[in-house]
């Protein structure tokens, strides 16, 4: 785990200092390129997840396929007839998702509501980062979604008042975990790091440096070693190959959102639509592996 946030913090100078040579366009073109590959990478392999976690319960695949297809068909209808509370619950279960993620490997003692309420108030505090150092992207993608005006000064009330819950919630989890102390200023350090990112990149960019190298390919190394074992390069070949036809298809499925839209404004909300209907069933997959 140590040695995969290694790699993450070294991508993010990366990821900064591309900042200084990649025009937004660039860095959106870039940032969808490495979300489309890796990002969509790291949830293709669900029903695969799902299998290993009911094999005693020995369930059909097609009623496995079925169950999940409906989450996500729901989760878009969502979208579609309440978008603002739709969106909302994207962002809370994707906070939880991310916290879950960071954290699962590094917190090994304490409380564990403490500790899943911290891993919360991280995914949440993360988020609100990257919105509040991009604030007129994220009113103008949540104003075509839902068609609700927001204002900056929401954006920072929320975001003051998440870091304070999330200041809180350390504190509680400080006095409680050993592991935790031993590794917060660490952590710490790695936030603002984040922070300087969302200050310097667009919020494509920004969220797409997150969301690649501080999440979906340390959850790559965790859905390896859950299926084969052990990291390694012939067993990631191995999750490659099953997750491929599910890969596949999600990018069938953005490509026919790009032709349908026409244009990059409806593609930016149909997009984020799209993420959300894929992040919720998937959200609960990952949770059920690191329960087991």
């Amino acid at each position: 785990m140590y040695k995969v946030q290694k790699i993450s913090v070294l991508t993010s100078f990366l990821g900064i200092w591309l900042t200084s040579y990649l025009s937004n366009t660039n860095q959106l073109f870039l940032g969808f390129f490495l979300i489309f590959t890796f990002g969509i990478l790291h949830g293709a392999n669900d029903l695969v997840l799902i299998s290993q976690l009911k094999n005693k319960k020995k369930r059909n695949f097609i009623t496995i396929l079925i169950s999940y297809v409906a989450v996500v068909l729901i989760s878009a209808l969502l979208f579609i007839k309440i978008p603002i509370i739709a969106l909302t619950l994207f962002i809370l279960v994707s906070a939880y998702h991310f916290g879950e993620q960071h954290w699962q490997d590094l917190i090994i003692d304490g409380n564990r509501i403490i500790t899943k309420i911290f891993q919360f108030m991280y995914g949440l505090a993360i988020l609100l980062s990257l919105f509040t150092f991009n604030k007129q992207e994220v009113i103008e993608i949540v104003f075509k979604i839902t068609a609700i005006a927001i204002t900056e000064k929401t954006i920072s009330s929320v975001f003051f008042l998440v870091i304070v819950l999330f200041l809180i919630h350390t504190y509680i989890l400080y006095k409680n975990s050993i592991s935790f102390k031993k590794i917060i200023i660490e952590q710490l350090f790695y936030m603002m790091l984040l922070c300087l990112v969302f200050k310097v990149s667009s919020l494509i960019w920004g969220f797409t440096i997150y969301f690649i190298f501080w999440h979906s390919i340390p959850s790559l190394n965790d859905q390896i070693q859950f299926l084969y074992g052990k990291y390694s390069f012939s067993n990631f070949k191995k999750y490659f190959k099953s997750a491929f036809l599910y890969w596949i298809i999600s990018l069938v499925g953005i490509s026919t959102l790009y032709f349908v839209s026409k244009d990059m404004i409806i593609f930016d909300s149909l997009f984020f639509s799209f993420l959300a209907s894929i992040t919720f069933p998937h959200a609960i997959v990952i949770l059920k592996m690191f329960e087991k």
